[in-house]
């Protein structure tokens, strides 16, 4: 009777898309809103939820500040929209050479290397 409780226990549908996530960038549009505040704008194709959107923009946000010149960054706000299969995301983060204050703050080189090994494309 075990035998069969395990048999239940195999692979289901959410594995599999998991297995087979394929996302597809589609692009970043980087705009300085004022000094160190910016707004990055991502598009991309094949995300699972929000989270991926979310970490799209912070690939972005993470190699921009390194071509600054700067060491880290603080997330903002993001906001994102789903049209089918595409996804869109409306973030801004601040970018600082020293650590900012508050939680959402981002090394921004250990950030571009994390993405790289995750294969997210930065600016």
């Amino acid at each position: 009777m075990s035998a069969l409780a395990l048999a239940g226990c195999t692979g289901s549908g959410a594995d599999v898309s998991r297995d087979t996530f394929a996302p597809v960038y589609n692009g970043i549009e980087t705009r300085l809103l004022d000094g160190d505040l910016v707004n990055f704008r991502v598009s991309m194709t094949g995300a699972r939820t929000q989270a991926d959107v979310d970490q799209y923009a912070r690939c972005a946000a993470a190699q921009y500040t390194l071509i600054r010149g700067y060491g880290f960054t603080r997330h903002v706000r993001t906001t994102a929209a789903q049209e089918g299969a595409t996804w869109t995301g409306d973030a801004v983060f601040v970018i600082s050479p020293a650590l900012p204050a508050g939680s959402r703050t981002i090394d921004a080189e250990v950030t571009v290397a994390d993405c790289g090994q995750s294969g997210i494309p930065t600016v």
